[in-house]
């Protein structure tokens, strides 16, 4: 997954950083609401980690509630990227605000880091459509793991071609677009071209093939992910 991580405290956002990282997401972290919107608009997300309360930028206190407003910007331009609030576990009306707000769900301070992951891959299926176990062909994909396999035996691929087939099987049968996967691929410090996107692409094929799962180029938009026939 590739996630926005909006948090000000900063030994919190490095462990969650980290446990993130560790479990093989790419992570974007922000400290105020001005890194906060700049993330948000230029780079395309899979979900998004939101503490309520953030300064305007380094040089402020954070602001009861503020993060509202970056999570309310978002929703005006029809941004619907699944949002998860981190409140004060006694903070009731926090809670309320942020799901009036169009948040999907809210984990209240402190948590435990394995249900934060958890709870993200459930935003991320809910808004997908996808279950935690999904099957093309003998190409699998378990989720929860984090595990690809071809008939049944483990597939182990570099970290980029491993986030190619997994954003095309969730779920596959959709198209995907390359701008998608090359945001989503890409770091704020450098930009994955056409060519290397369709380099990644040929490679999977390669070791896809005979699998009975196919990767067909959409021409002018992507790529999807089917059973073959």
């Amino acid at each position: 997954m590739r996630i926005l991580l909006i948090e000000d405290d900063d030994v919190l956002r490095q462990v969650m950083l980290k446990s993130l990282t560790d479990a093989g997401h790419r992570v974007d972290a922000a400290s105020d609401l001005a890194q906060a919107r700049h993330f948000w608009r230029i780079q395309a997300f899979d979900v998004v980690l939101l503490d309520l309360n953030l300064p305007e930028s380094d040089r402020h206190q954070a602001a009861m509630g503020s993060g509202l407003t970056v999570l309310r910007e978002a929703r005006s331009r029809g941004d619907r990227t699944p949002v998860m609030v981190l409140t004060a576990r006694n903070r009731t009306e926090e809670r309320i605000a942020g799901l009036d707000a169009g948040a999907d769900d809210y984990l209240g301070k402190p948590f435990d880091l394995g249900e934060v992951e958890a709870r993200l891959r459930a935003l991320v299926r809910r808004s997908l459509g996808a279950s935690d176990v999904t099957q093309v062909g003998q190409l699998a994909l378990d989720r929860k793991s984090r595990r690809f396999s071809l008939a049944d035996v483990d597939l182990v691929l570099p970290a980029r071609e491993f986030e190619v087939l997994w954003e095309l099987m969730t779920p596959p049968g959709r198209a995907v677009h390359k701008r998608t996967l090359s945001e989503k691929l890409s770091g704020f410090d450098e930009s994955l071209g056409d060519n290397a996107l369709e380099a990644f692409i040929s490679r999977l094929r390669r070791k896809l093939h005979h699998s009975g799962a196919v990767i067909r180029t959409l021409r002018g938009i992507g790529y999807l992910l089917e059973e073959e026939t």
